[in-house]
Order: C-alpha cells, then structure tokens, then sequence
C-alpha cells in the first residue's frame, strides 16, 4: 500500500485568524423581539472582545436569565453566528432565538432538538427546572448558533 503525500499551495490571502473584533451589543438597547438581528446590527457595539482562535462569529451579547444555569448564568456573554437558514440547524446545538408565537414574543437561548410533533422544535433548557417546550418551526424569526461564552468571575 503506498501512501500519498499531499502538498498545500497557499495563496497570499491565506493565513490562520487568530483573533477577530467581534462586537458586543447591549439587549436593553434593543426596541423590539420580531426582527432581533436587525435590531442589533442597526445598534453601536458597546464593546469589542477579541479571543484567539475562535471561529468566524457575527457578535456578542449578555445572558439574561436561568434557562441554561449552571452552564450559562446571567450576566455571562454569548458569542454568535446568524443562522440565514433555518433550514441548516444543527439539531442539539444551542441557539439565540427571537420567537413570537400567539402574539407573544420571546429572546431565548435554548438547545433546539427535533420535535416529535411535525413542523415544530423542541427548545429545551440546561436547567432542569425549566421544561422543554415545542414551538412551530416558522414561529422563530431570528436563530443564531452559540459559539462560545466568557465568564467574569470577579468584578474588582
């Protein structure tokens, strides 16, 4: 059996990202739930993180809330990727979601599982005091993949 030896032509663009700008955004400043990704891009970041090696993301927002403690408390920062396509989910993967559903609408990060029920997700909750909900797929308006999270620890 022989072995094939591969070589890479790198072309000048070319070259590893180690670190990205990626904007912080505030939620308070955000108007409205329907068009979410509009209201923060249309938004000044209030900050800029910059973390080596981490994947192409889109922006960086507080987490308000339990549904995800102990993994996420709020306070916590997610960093996000805008999902174009709902289409493209990957199933178990945890999402920032804007959802209006019967006139209500939700801001909610939620790992997002296929539902039993055809044509609806389950948005399930790390903490397990919170119970797993199904939705109606069309029900979500803006999702974004949860890329990574910061902690602070200490204020001082």
């Amino acid at each position: 059996m022989t072995e094939e030896r591969v070589t890479r032509f790198p072309g000048k663009t070319d070259r590893p990202l180690t670190s990205a700008r990626i904007p912080l955004y505030s939620v308070d400043a955000i108007a409205g739930v329907v068009e979410v990704y509009e209201q923060i891009s249309d938004n000044e970041p209030i900050a800029y993180l910059e973390i080596p090696n981490l994947p192409k993301c889109d922006g960086a927002i507080y987490v308000v809330g339990d549904s995800m403690y102990p993994l996420l408390k709020s306070g916590d920062i997610i960093i996000y990727k805008v999902l174009h396509d709902i289409n493209n989910i990957l199933w178990g993967e945890m999402y920032l979601l804007s959802i209006v559903n019967n006139g209500d609408a939700y801001v909610t990060v939620k790992y997002v599982k296929k539902s039993d029920i055809p044509g609806y997700v389950t948005l399930v909750s790390y903490n397990e005091h919170h119970q797993p909900k199904d939705f109606p797929i069309e029900s979500i308006r803006f999702a974004a993949h949860v890329k990574a999270s910061v902690r602070i620890n200490s204020m001082g």
